[in-house]
């Protein structure tokens, strides 16, 4: 999936010009957490957020610095905090470096990017056109939208074997050669060793993606590396 088949169309901006009062009004009318700043020519020349309303002279809630920090941050940051708790129009409050994406851009670079800027909401462009927004309701939607598709075909206990020692072998954190899986009426045992409990439950998700799987036996013996101590497990069953 791209960024088009996901995007929320026809987004709702605000003029850079615009009071920090109208843009909160326009965000808790249309229950939207983010607004992309367009200016009159249609360029894309900001974001404005929940977060930009954080520190504000409103609320009384601006940054408070001891005198000594202050003096090592400079005066330069500091003005510019002034500035965005006490600005009165959104090209003031505004963030200027925004993160964008093209329609084409995929599914996995969207979030990649989303999660390297630590960022909410990625604007799509066509050309300088601002054409959509992609959110992460949005990727949440599509989530769910894929997952109602019909399972796939249930799976025999020979093939229900072979796809989760298939899907060991690639995976870097599975202990496949420490590991034996037995399968029996979709009732997949697992036996062998982990050197970290969180081993365990991915191993145990690994099998409960398998269509066909009706439960999953734990018989993984935890060795702890560092001291050797060796814990035994719980025999727990989790039925689908």
């Amino acid at each position: 999936m791209k960024a088009e088949d996901v995007m929320t169309r026809g987004v709702i901006s605000i003029d850079p010009d615009a009071t920090v009062l109208q843009a909160a009004r326009l965000m808790l009318q249309h229950r939207i957490s983010g607004l992309p700043v367009i200016d009159k020519n249609g360029n894309l020349v900001g974001v404005l957020s929940e977060g930009d309303f954080l520190r504000r002279r409103e609320t009384k809630t601006e940054r408070r610095r001891s005198r000594w920090l202050e003096f090592l941050m400079g005066p330069g940051k500091i003005a510019s905090e002034y500035t965005h708790s006490h600005g009165s129009k959104v090209s003031e409050v505004m963030t200027t470096q925004v993160q964008t994406v093209d329609e084409n851009a995929s599914l996995e670079d969207i979030v990649e990017l989303m999660e390297h800027h630590r960022i909410k909401r990625v604007p799509v462009l066509c050309g300088s056109e601002v054409v959509g927004i992609v959110t992460r309701s949005n990727l949440m939607h599509a989530m769910v939208s894929l997952a109602r598709k019909a399972p796939p075909q249930a799976m025999d206990d020979a093939a229900i074997r072979e796809q989760l020692l298939a899907e060991m072998a690639k995976e870097k954190w599975a202990p496949a050669a420490m590991t034996n899986v037995v399968v029996h009426d979709g009732v997949v045992e697992l036996w062998g060793m982990i050197v970290d409990d969180r081993q365990r439950e991915a191993l145990k998700v690994a099998a409960e993606n398998i269509p066909g799987v009706t439960a999953v036996k734990d018989h993984l013996v935890w060795i702890e590396p560092a001291s050797g101590l060796t814990i035994e497990p719980k025999d727990e069953t989790l039925t689908h």
